[in-house]
């Protein structure tokens, strides 16, 4: 029994310990305040933010990480805790303005992680909602929050189905805590075509057979991202 824990110990010894994960990538979604809006997959490794004349971390599987390393335009960050080169004190990072959009009152910048709107800060090492960091292949969206009665403009999500010809698109709006309705009267556009949700927020593009980008938008919601939908 010796020998084998010594075998093992030794084996052990030369694998080495595992290999720590990879940072997750995420699909993050940025819209302006002028409704044009940048969608990518971005990593969420950690990198180094300048705050306040400080150099402080944006940690692995944050949003504050993901949104620095893709670059939207320049960010200006605020910090309301003690930021430094250790990820764990990044909670109180707070971004002020991305591209010339700054926060002004109580209108600006948060995210969303898919459908409900994170609680914590994005570089928060807790994790947007509490529950962790972020997951591979995720969805993230940052947009200029318009508030009214307690709570920011309705995120657009564009699903589908496709029949011969015709790509049937539905679209619903996301409040803060992930309630969604039917939202009418949104443009949906794909193949250079587009058309207007009924009120059950559905919407019908004739469309030649092929793939396509339908993306849905209405004015003073969220555009919804990009989806790649096929018509046969």
């Amino acid at each position: 029994m010796r020998r084998v824990a010594i075998a093992t110990a030794l084996a052990l010894t030369c694998v080495g310990a595992p290999a720590e994960a990879a940072a997750p990538e995420v699909r993050q979604h940025v819209v302006f305040r002028d409704g044009t809006a940048t969608s990518e997959t971005v990593s969420t490794r950690a990198t180094r933010v300048r705050v306040e004349g400080r150099r402080c971390a944006a940690g692995d599987g944050t949003a504050l990480a993901g949104l620095v390393r893709s670059r939207p335009g320049r960010i200006r960050l605020r910090d309301f805790g003690a930021c430094s080169a250790r990820p764990r004190d990044g909670g109180g990072l707070f971004v002020q303005a991305i591209r010339g959009n700054r926060n002004r009152g109580q209108n600006g910048w948060v995210y969303k992680v898919g459908r409900r709107a994170a609680t914590a800060g994005a570089a928060d090492p807790g994790g947007p909602l509490g529950r962790g960091r972020l997951r591979a292949g995720q969805r993230v969206t940052w947009f200029y929050c318009r508030l009214r009665d307690g709570g920011c403009q309705r995120t657009l999500e564009l699903t589908w189905r496709a029949e011969p010809g015709t790509l049937v698109a539905t679209v619903r709006g996301y409040d803060d805590d992930a309630r969604g309705v039917p939202v009418e009267a949104a443009t949906v556009r794909a193949g250079g075509t587009e058309a207007l949700t009924d009120a059950a927020g559905e919407a019908r593009l004739p469309l030649p057979p092929g793939r396509y980008r339908a993306v849905a938008e209405k004015r003073g919601l969220v555009r919804s991202f990009a989806e790649r939908v096929e018509v046969p």
